[in-house]
């Protein structure tokens, strides 16, 4: 059984599910793949780990740091995914990585010779927990801002609200 609330946001409505203990999701409002493996759950804002969710959501939004650590994830999906979500989740805050990074990151952590950046791409936008797993911090080895799920304005609005240096990224003519 899952359980959802909606928090609203500087950037639009959020959805937030758990399993009951743990946040298995968190989509922006029209967010592609949105609630892709959680087909049903039922309204509840009051379960303690979604009240924590969005205690989590305030102080992000309020300009503070908080921990990845201090909520209890369970991320559905492959152990692929769930190896380069765990990379995501050590981008630090204002800063910004590649594709190719963080495939060379979970190339070395899952002791393979090398990870397709594309694959990692897939991955990324695959994310079912977004924001508090930062895949906004990823971007193309040229500067390159694409492959958000929630939209390449809602990346630089997320971006810019963490106070990453923008100025060597770039929105693609075609995406």
């Amino acid at each position: 059984m899952y359980y959802s609330t909606v928090y609203p946001s500087p950037i639009g409505k959020l959805t937030i599910c758990c399993d009951g203990e743990n946040i298995a999701g968190l989509w922006i409002e029209g967010q592609r793949y949105f609630k892709e493996n959680i087909q049903n759950s039922v309204e509840d804002s009051n379960l303690p780990v979604l009240t924590a969710a969005k205690s989590w959501l305030d102080r992000y939004f309020a300009g503070k740091k908080p921990g990845i650590s201090e909520l209890p994830l369970h991320p559905l999906g492959t152990d692929f995914r769930k190896s380069v979500w765990k990379a995501l989740c050590e981008i630090p805050y204002g800063t910004v990585t590649t594709y190719g990074k963080i495939a060379d990151k979970v190339a070395l952590d899952t002791k393979k010779d090398q990870v397709s950046a594309r694959a990692v791409g897939g991955a990324i936008g695959h994310n079912p927990i977004s924001i508090i797993i930062p895949c906004h911090r990823v971007v193309g080895a040229n500067g390159s801002l694409t492959g958000y799920a929630g939209g390449i304005e809602t990346k630089l609005k997320l971006l810019r609200h963490e106070g990453a240096d923008i100025s060597g990224l770039y929105i693609p003519a075609k995406l």
